[in-house]
């Protein structure tokens, strides 16, 4: 497991994504990023998330911002969450786990007794240069777009 910290580089991905289209996170230097993490696609928590952060995307991109929502799911999976609830986001496909790994948010998890293997809903900020401005752990979805969008409008002022 990563222990980013703020300041610290953000680690560099080449994922597959929604639309058949690839993202890479060395492409996106000279931009503020907004990574989401979260479990699977089209279950509730994870459907207000992305919900969230597609209505609020005009206010991100006034600010130059990418939004890319990551998980676990695949291609396919992500093409179906996004016509089913009108998504308009980047959702980059994680298969192997390895940015999960990278970003320290592949971890063991507990619901009703049963340990698993699961990814912590997080969310990660990175600046224009790809350094870690902001991290949200253990992410609760109900405003978290909009504390997201309020940490990065704090950053791009500055």
């Amino acid at each position: 497991m990563t222990d980013l910290e703020i300041g610290s580089p953000a680690p560099d991905f080449d994922l597959a994504t929604n639309n058949g289209g690839r993202v890479r996170m060395s492409d996106l230097i000279g931009r503020p990023v907004i990574i989401y993490f979260y479990p699977k696609d089209d279950t509730p928590g994870c459907t207000k998330e992305a919900i969230s952060f597609t209505q609020l995307k005009p206010e991100f991109e006034k600010l130059d911002a990418v939004i890319i929502g990551l998980s676990p799911d695949t291609p396919l999976k992500h093409d179906k969450f996004t016509a089913k609830h009108d998504l308009s986001l980047i959702l980059a496909s994680d298969e192997d786990k390895s940015t999960a790994q990278a970003y320290g948010i592949w971890v063991e998890k507990s619901m009703y007794g049963k340990k698993y293997m699961g990814i912590e809903r997080s969310t990660f900020l990175i600046d224009d240069s790809g350094k870690i401005a902001q991290i949200w752990r253990k992410v609760r979805v109900a405003h978290h777009a909009e504390a997201v969008l309020a940490s990065l409008s704090e950053l791009v002022k500055s």
